[in-house]
Order: structure tokens, then C-alpha cells, then sequence
């Protein structure tokens, strides 16, 4: 039986977030997860491009050739990621400037061409769209709570203000790259528990 809208849009925010429950788009949650700020601006920019191309793949499913449907899904991510990109460079330039390389390999990102191969190419419009929203809002709120964990932590601030006095030393482990492996797996431990409840 298929889902309803609302369900489709629903599954992606627990039952499919990606990092924590389909384990999806893991280089830009550990490489862009050291503020808050990094990590939202990441997946808005994400979900722009997976509510966009879904959009766009289903509208044109029964167009496009198998035999090249790949491909057809890459140029029309990379379509909405080049609009992200230049969107960002003029409204957000700091953001930009601090997402770097990651802005442009949205392109190659899992969730979206996944969700492009295994949902938008096989059911119609509205439901892509909810499921590219709920997934890519998913996706927003996981980056987000990473990203707040490893800037408590690791630099004392909550976006950019000061949470701890000044005798506070950072734990400056979670800004690192292991840090970022090490607060994953944490939370990854934590979903599970809370799943299994």
C-alpha cells in the first residue's frame, strides 16, 4: 500500500534521517559539523537541491531513457547545486567561504542521487517533494545537532556566543576530525538506544 504524503515526509525527520538511520551523507556531517552555523547552512543547502532535482526527476521519470537516467540525474543536480552555489556566494558569502569544497559536492552526495534513483524516479511529484522536504530536513537537523554538540564542546560557544565562564578550556578534540568520528558514533549509539525504546 503506498504512503500518504504526510507519511512520506514524516519518515525522513526519524525512521530515515540520514546520517543517523540510512548512515547517508557521512563526509559532509563529519567535515562541516564544527559550528551550528556550518552545519545548518549545509543541509539548507542540501534540501534545496534534494527538493529540486526530486521534483524535476519525477516530473521528467517517464521521459528520460534508462539507459542514461544516471547521468539525467547528475546534470539536474548539478543544476540546482551550481544555483545553491551562486546563491551563497552572493547573499551568504562568510558561509560560502566556510563550506567550501562541500558546496559543490552536493553533487555526488548519496542522499541525493539515492534519493533521486530509489524514490523520485519511481512516484509522482508530491510525494517526491515530501519525501525530498522530510529527508532533506532530516538531514538539516542532524548536521545541526552535530554541529552543536562539537561547538559546545569543542570551542565553548553555542553560535559563536560564549556558553561557559572564562575558566572553561575547550575540549578541542571534537573540532578535530576524530572528534567528529567519536560524537557520530555517540549519537549513532544514542539514536539506536532511543529507536529500540
Amino acid at each position: 500500500m503506498a504512503k500518504s504524503i504526510t507519511q512520506e515526509f514524516v519518515k525522513g525527520l526519524w525512521e530515515e534521517i540520514p546520517p543517523f538511520r540510512l548512515v547517508l551523507g557521512l563526509c559532509p556531517t563529519l567535515a562541516v559539523t564544527k559550528t551550528i552555523q556550518d552545519g545548518i547552512g549545509m543541509g539548507v543547502a542540501t534540501t534545496f537541491v534534494l527538493v529540486c532535482s526530486n521534483v524535476l526527476v519525477s516530473a521528467m521519470r517517464n521521459i528520460i531513457p534508462s539507459k542514461v537516467r544516471i547521468a539525467a540525474f547528475i546534470i539536474i543536480i548539478a543544476t540546482f547545486v551550481t544555483v545553491v552555489e551562486l546563491l551563497m556566494q552572493a547573499f551568504t558569502y562568510p558561509l560560502f567561504l566556510s563550506l567550501g569544497i562541500f558546496i559543490p559536492l552536493i553533487v555526488v552526495n548519496c542522499i541525493v542521487l539515492g534519493r533521486a534513483e530509489a524514490f523520485a524516479s519511481k512516484n509522482a511529484i508530491m510525494h517526491s517533494l515530501a519525501d525530498g522536504l522530510g529527508i532533506g530536513i532530516g538531514f538539516t537537523l542532524a548536521l545541526a545537532s552535530l554541529g552543536a554538540v562539537r561547538e559546545v564542546f569543542g570551542s565553548g560557544t553555542f553560535w559563536g556566543a560564549p556558553v561557559f565562564g572564562p575558566s572553561f578550556h575547550p575540549f578541542s578534540f571534537m573540532i578535530e576530525a576524530p572528534g567528529a568520528f567519536v560524537c557520530l558514533g555517540l549519537m549513532l549509539c544514542i539514536m539506536n538506544l532511543v529507536g529500540k525504546k
